[in-house]
C-alpha cells in the first residue's frame, strides 16, 4: 500500500511539474452574424479554450498558481460558409508582489483577422510551415503574451518566447496576408514583432522590466521608491520615441498603462521627478493628453 501511495504522489507531482502556462479566458462572440445556427462559434470556443491552456508552450516548469492570466476575445463580424472575418483583443494582467493587484501588461486589439474553419477542425500548429492562419494567429499571440510577461519578471527575459512569435510570422508570410508583411506605416503582428526584438528600441523591454520590479513590486514596502520606480521608468520611453514608424510600441504601452498611471498619481506621495513625467507623457503620448492632465 505504501508503495502504492507512494506511485501516486510521484504521478500527481509529474503533472504539477508540466503544468501548462496560460489561464487563458477566450470568448467568441458571434452577435453580429444573423442566423439562429450558432453551433459552430460555441466549438471553436472551446476547442480554442482547450488548446491554448492545456498546451505546454515553453519548457519552464510552472505551478498552477503562476499561469499567467490572460484573455483572447474574438468578436467575428462576417461569415460565407466556412470563411470568417473578426477582431481579436488581447489582453494579460501580472500579479504585484505581496498584493492581490493584478497589473495590466498587454491589451492590444487586432482589426485585421480572417481565418478558415469548420466545425470540429483539429487546432494543429506546424512551426516550419503555414497551415492556418487561425491557429497562427492563436500561437503568435500566445508567445507575446508569454514573451512580454517574462520581460517583466527579468530583464529580457521573454527573448525565447518572442522570437517564437518572429518565427509564426515568418512563416505565416507564406500566407500572403497583409497582417503578417512588412507594409510601411501599417501596426500589424509582423511590426509588433519587428519592434518587439529591435536593438534600436529596446528601451521599451527595459522599462517593462523597471516598471515591475523596481516600481509596482515595491509599492507595498515602500510606496515612494514604488512610485519613484514608475516614474524613472516611464521617463526612459521617450529614449525610443520617434525610433519607429507610428510609435507602436509607445501605443502599446500605454492602451494597457495609461489608466493604471492616473490611478497611481490620483493620492500618495509626491516625487522629484513628477513634472518632467508629465511632460514627458504629454510629448510622447498627446493622444492621452485628457488623462495626463488628471495627474497635474
Amino acid at each position: 500500500m505504501r508503495k502504492v501511495a507512494l506511485l501516486f504522489i510521484l504521478f500527481f507531482s509529474v503533472l504539477s511539474n508540466k503544468a501548462q502556462e496560460l489561464n487563458c479566458l477566450v470568448t467568441v462572440n458571434s452577435e453580429q452574424i444573423a442566423g439562429s445556427n450558432k453551433q459552430v462559434f460555441s466549438t471553436l470556443q472551446k476547442a480554442l479554450t482547450e488548446y491554448i491552456n492545456q498546451t505546454k508552450w515553453t519548457n519552464k516548469t510552472v505551478k498552477p498558481e503562476e499561469r499567467v492570466d490572460c484573455a483572447i476575445t474574438m468578436i467575428i463580424t462576417s461569415r460565407d460558409n466556412n470563411n470568417f472575418k473578426a477582431t481579436l483583443q488581447v489582453q494579460s494582467t501580472r500579479p504585484i508582489y505581496n498584493s492581490s493587484y493584478a497589473s495590466p501588461v498587454l491589451n492590444l486589439k487586432d482589426n485585421e483577422f480572417s481565418f478558415k474553419y469548420n466545425e470540429f477542425d483539429p487546432l494543429i500548429y506546424n512551426k516550419n510551415s503555414f497551415d492556418s492562419n487561425l491557429v497562427s494567429t492563436i500561437v503568435f499571440y500566445v508567445n507575446v503574451i508569454l514573451g512580454l510577461d517574462a520581460d517583466t519578471f527579468l530583464k529580457f527575459g521573454g527573448e525565447a518566447q518572442l522570437k517564437e512569435a518572429q518565427n509564426v510570422m515568418l512563416q505565416a508570410q507564406q500566407s500572403g496576408l497583409a497582417t503578417w508583411q512588412n507594409v510601411v506605416g501599417k501596426q500589424n503582428k509582423y511590426l509588433l514583432i519587428d519592434n518587439l526584438l529591435s536593438p534600436k528600441l529596446k528601451a521599451y523591454r527595459n522599462t517593462l522590466y523597471n516598471y515591475h520590479m523596481k516600481g509596482l513590486d515595491l509599492f507595498v514596502s515602500n510606496k515612494d521608491a514604488g512610485k519613484q520606480g514608475v516614474e524613472d521608468s516611464v521617463i526612459a520611453l521617450k529614449n525610443i520615441y520617434n525610433k519607429s514608424i507610428g510609435n507602436y510600441l509607445i501605443r502599446l504601452f500605454f492602451d494597457s498603462k495609461g489608466d493604471e498611471l492616473v490611478n497611481i498619481y490620483s493620492e500618495g506621495p509626491v516625487t522629484r521627478n513628477k513634472n518632467q513625467l508629465i511632460q514627458t507623457l504629454r510629448n510622447i503620448s498627446p493622444n492621452n493628453n485628457p488623462k495626463w492632465r488628471k495627474m497635474d
